[in-house]
């Protein structure tokens, strides 16, 4: 009879550490979902911080826009020698953008420059306006100018 147990006791062994690895080598239902909302958790993370990159990504753009269309205007009134005061007005338009701007030309007295009967300086501002989202933003950027005829 020595010879039957061995052979059943043998086959129950192989049963059980086939059972074991099964057991050992599977993922339960439980980490599965455990793991799953882990990865969706960072994914979620992840997605906002995709859409705050583009959401900044926009604003450096129109503001890198408005920059450009003030250093324009600038640049088309020093090309011009020296400016008459006064204000003008325009806006500019590209794709769904629309970029409000005013150039404002006037003089600048300055209590060390009347000493020494100094005349003729003229600062140059121009004013850039445009909507972002629903806030109304600003730009503003200023040079001066000097006569340079001598009186």
């Amino acid at each position: 009879m020595m010879p039957i147990s061995k052979v059943g006791t043998s086959m129950g062994k192989k049963n059980s550490d086939k059972k074991v690895r099964e057991l050992v080598e599977a993922f339960t239902f439980i980490e599965a979902v455990i793991a799953l909302a882990i990865v969706s958790t960072s994914l979620l993370g992840l997605l906002r911080l995709h859409l705050l990159s583009i959401s900044t990504a926009d604003r450096a753009q129109i503001t890198n826009r408005a920059v450009l269309i003030a250093q324009q205007k600038i640049a088309e009134t020093l090309a011009q020698g020296y400016p008459q005061l006064g204000t003008d007005q325009g806006i500019s338009e590209s794709d769904t953008l629309q970029l409000h701007w005013e150039r404002r030309i006037r003089d600048v007295r300055l209590p060390q420059l009347s000493q020494a009967h100094f005349k003729g300086l003229r600062e140059i501002r121009v004013d850039v306006g445009y909507k972002q989202g629903n806030r109304d933003k600003n730009l503003h950027l200023s040079t001066y100018i000097a006569n340079r005829d001598l009186q």
